[in-house]
């Protein structure tokens, strides 16, 4: 894991990769959330509730980081 954060570009390709991450996949979520909290009528669009956003940027936090990680080990300038 150290190997990773060894040098500047890494880290920030490790970064850039969980920030558009991030970024493009709060949106899928709240889609994804909205579909599943609706299935059963017309899908609307309402925000999570507290609790629920929590939940989801957990998870997004989660993959974010693997995300980058995964990134930064098949990138050449990693290695």
């Amino acid at each position: 894991m150290y190997h990773f954060f060894s040098k500047a570009t890494n880290v920030r390709l490790l970064l850039i990769s969980f920030s558009v991450y991030l970024f493009v996949n709060l949106f899928e979520n709240l889609i994804h959330y909205n579909i599943g909290k609706h299935s059963n009528s017309e899908i609307k669009f309402e925000a999570p509730t507290k609790k629920d956003w929590i939940k989801i940027v957990f998870v997004m936090f989660f993959f974010a980081f693997l995300q980058g990680i995964l990134t930064c080990m098949f990138d050449e300038r990693c290695s």
